[in-house]
């Protein structure tokens, strides 16, 4: 009885450290089939500060911290699916964040506004066959200059990190979503954008269509 009580307790707060919700479309394969190339957009991030630490900042300051966090949060998911293309578990070429950004730039796309357009819209510009799109929460910035800036400030961050990232995959030819992936973790999520994405996205390799 004790021991069932044990594994009781150890699940459940098992949960609270990291639950995960994956969903993939019915025809997902499919659609991966026909994709041979795809973009990430900027992240819509929020940097979660504690009160104490909020007071410091005006919010023209965090405002700006977030998109530098989300532009750091676009490029660490680049490196991550390149890993995964080098390792020979993804075929689909991704396209460089700084011609994406550039190519959405010329087009008069503002890149904090991104969600008043269809993905369909965005991939016309981009000239891609999907997009990787998403927001992100973390309890701490990513940044090496917010980082520093805070914990000179406060003394760093304790260990209670935490992160939520909601991440899409849409298809840009019907605006239809293939891959939706929601992951939270508390605790150990390293001190950046790339360590912050290899927790959040390790187990969800094999899961996802898109890689092998």
């Amino acid at each position: 009885m004790k021991f069932s009580l044990y594994l009781l307790f150890f699940f459940t707060v098992s949960l609270s450290f990291a639950q995960t919700h994956l969903y993939v479309h019915n025809d997902a394969d499919a659609y991966v089939a026909k994709t041979e190339s795809m973009a990430i957009i900027p992240f819509d991030v929020q940097v979660k500060l504690r009160p104490k630490q909020l007071k410091d900042f005006t919010s023209e300051q965090i405002t700006e911290m977030e998109r530098k966090e989300g532009l750091d949060v676009q490029r660490a998911m680049h490196s991550w699916f390149l890993k995964r293309k080098k390792r020979g578990s993804m075929n689909i070429n991704v396209q460089s964040p700084s011609k994406t950004n550039a190519l959405l730039k010329k087009a008069g796309v503002d890149l904090t506004e991104l969600d008043a357009y269809l993905v369909s819209e965005l991939a016309t510009i981009l000239g891609v066959d999907a997009i990787i799109k998403g927001s992100m929460e973390t309890s701490k910035p990513m940044s090496d200059a917010a980082n520093i800036a805070i914990g000179v400030l406060f003394g760093g961050f304790g260990a209670s990190s935490q992160g939520i990232i909601n991440m899409d995959i849409v298809n840009a030819s019907d605006d239809e979503l293939v891959v939706n992936y929601n992951k939270k973790v508390k605790g150990g999520l390293g001190t950046n954008a790339d360590d912050m994405i290899n927790t959040l996205m390790r187990k969800v390799t094999r899961r996802i269509p898109y890689t092998q």
